[in-house]
């Protein structure tokens, strides 16, 4: 069975690639950080010494990459997999990217005869090592076809979403959603807790109110736990820039996902990219000299 490529073995890469070595696919794994590739090569996947390898001894390759400077530089790059491709037949690219720059790449591969498919995953670090990410398909139909038992090593629900872009479209818009959101609800928290009202109090009010079915995320958001390595907020910005830059690109309006991205850039100028994204609760705090006490778990029996 001949190898399959992976490059980007970071925090969603990372558990992605061990699935695939645990359904007993032989994987090649690249990434920059020496480190990363370590718990792979422990379980019998070969470390290649550079993404030009990958093209030229794989047929598959997928990537796992943080934005698309990366995502260009690895598959359109003089060192990239397109310049060296040598029976390279498709690349998965699992990343966040531009709508523009999806399209670019598809047009270039297909120059080459080579199928990418754009296929951004929704679920965190959780959900790709118990394997239950979402999984948003653009690209030709028959390859999905082709490749979907790999995807499914990884993805409980995987989606066929159309032509190159779409899966990108696709991921971009339930991100804009819901870390706009995220900002959201830490403004009306905010603003309840500078009128010396308790936030538990009103989130039990808003669960059975008309805003209930937003707030699903309101434990987390509103957990003061800025350190679990769900969603560093530094990529939370960048998805949100690529999401606007995304709408400019087919023409379309986001007034509100461009306010959100105001607050998540100031938290990346207060030097909270490495928190989660939720830190932006800090900017909204330090506007309104406020700090909101974290949320308490309701009573057992609660009348």
């Amino acid at each position: 069975m001949k190898e399959i490529g992976f490059i980007g073995t970071g925090t969603i890469g990372g558990p992605i690639a061990l699935r695939l070595i645990d359904r007993e696919h032989p994987l090649c794994v690249f990434d920059i950080n020496r480190e990363a590739t370590r718990p792979h090569e422990a379980k019998g996947a070969r470390r290649a010494a550079s993404v030009q390898e990958i093209a030229a001894t794989c047929a598959t390759a997928f990537l796992s990459l943080p934005g698309p400077k990366q995502i260009k530089e690895v598959v359109l790059g003089d060192s990239g997999l397109l310049a060296h491709a040598n029976g390279l037949a498709t690349i998965i690219d699992l990343s966040t990217n531009a709508i523009a720059l999806n399209r670019q790449i598809a047009e270039s591969a297909s120059d080459q005869g080579v199928q990418y498919l754009d296929a951004p995953v929704s679920g965190g670090r959780v959900g790709a090592r118990d394997g239950k990410l979402a999984v948003m398909v653009g690209g030709d139909r028959a390859t999905f076809d082709a490749i979907r038992h790999l995807l499914e090593c990884f993805g409980e629900n995987l989606f066929y979403m159309g032509p190159a872009g779409a899966g990108t479209l696709t991921k971009l818009v339930n991100n804009q959603i819901f870390l706009s959101a995220s900002v959201l609800i830490q403004e009306g928290f905010v603003m309840g807790a500078k009128a010396g009202m308790d936030p538990n109090a009103i989130l039990e009010v808003l669960k059975v109110s008309s805003a209930g079915s937003l707030l699903a995320r309101a434990p987390l958001v509103l957990s003061r736990k800025f350190d679990q390595d769900v969603f560093a907020l530094a990529i939370a910005a960048k998805d949100i820039e690529v999401a606007l830059a995304s709408a400019d690109a087919v023409g379309a309006e986001m007034p509100m996902t461009a306010a959100a991205s105001g607050v998540y850039q100031r938290a990346l100028a207060n030097g909270l990219g490495a928190e989660d994204f939720f830190a932006t609760v800090k900017v909204l705090e330090a506007a309104a000299a406020v700090t909101l006490p974290p949320l308490k778990k309701p009573p057992a029996n609660r009348t």
